[in-house]
């Protein structure tokens, strides 16, 4: 077992009768999903579809525990106490802290619901501490976003950012904020844009743009081992592409 305690995540605890009803008709996941024992990963966004907070709910008994990146916690729950109204529902920060880990779970871990690479979570008051795990490499690997880097509040739509792979949205669900134009974007157009994992030679800092002949074709993101996560227009980003001194292809080009 593999295993350290996951840096800059807040834990809130979501308690009453009205818990489930009311994450229902907010986020973008069915809370049908989420069984004893298990998580899902869901999203809050805004009305007009774009991504405000990305989250890991995980069913607690009496409670719901949200995983959340600290940067976004506060707003998170400024927005979730706005839309509580009269529901039977409280939000509190909890003691909780998150560790992450690979190999054998621990008891009481749940799987990481995102993408198997990702392994295992333990929530609990004690976060114990082993070597670290190079998180960044496996979310490059598998095209995983990250709040504040790929994945911008107010900017960013989810299915740009993956969320269909990942199991971050449900489109037979129902109402939730923002479902509307998430729905249109999956159903009445082709995705011209997205994230997609890209071979890197060389290094840019985080958010550089990238050409390919002269055009801007995307951004440059998070990036390790010889790869990097590029938010692409997926028609113009061909063949040999800059991101300042980095050289990328896109990997089926690499591999042409």
């Amino acid at each position: 077992m593999q295993g350290e305690r996951a840096p800059e995540r807040r834990v809130f605890e979501i308690a009453g009768a009205d818990r489930v009803a009311f994450l229902q008709g907010l986020v973008t996941n069915d809370m049908g999903r989420l069984k004893p024992g298990g998580a899902i990963y869901a999203a809050l966004l805004t009305p007009q579809g774009k991504y405000l907070a990305d989250f890991l709910l995980i069913e607690m008994g009496e409670t719901i525990a949200l995983d959340v990146h600290e940067d976004l916690a506060e707003s998170l729950l400024r927005m979730l106490n706005m839309y509580r109204l009269r529901a039977d529902v409280q939000v509190a920060a909890s003691a909780l802290k998150v560790q992450r880990g690979l190999g054998t779970p621990p008891p009481g871990a749940v799987a990481d619901p995102r993408h198997p690479a990702l392994g295992w979570r333990l929530y609990s008051i004690e976060a114990g501490h082993t070597p670290e795990i190079d998180w960044d490499a496996i979310r490059v690997e598998a095209c995983i976003p990250e709040s504040g880097i790929e994945l911008v509040p107010g900017e960013s739509f989810i299915l740009e950012a993956g969320f269909e792979r990942l199991g971050g949205v449900d489109h037979r669900k129902g109402c939730y904020v923002g479902q509307e134009v998430t729905a249109r974007m999956k159903h009445k157009t082709e995705l011209r844009k997205g994230l997609e994992t890209v071979s890197v030679e060389g290094s840019a800092r985080v958010g550089t743009e990238i050409t390919a002949d002269g055009r801007r074709v995307g951004k440059l993101l998070t990036q390790a081992g010889g790869a990097g996560i590029a938010y692409l227009r997926f028609d113009k980003a061909q063949g040999v592409m800059q991101a300042g001194d980095a050289t990328l292809h896109r990997r089926d080009d690499a591999a042409a």
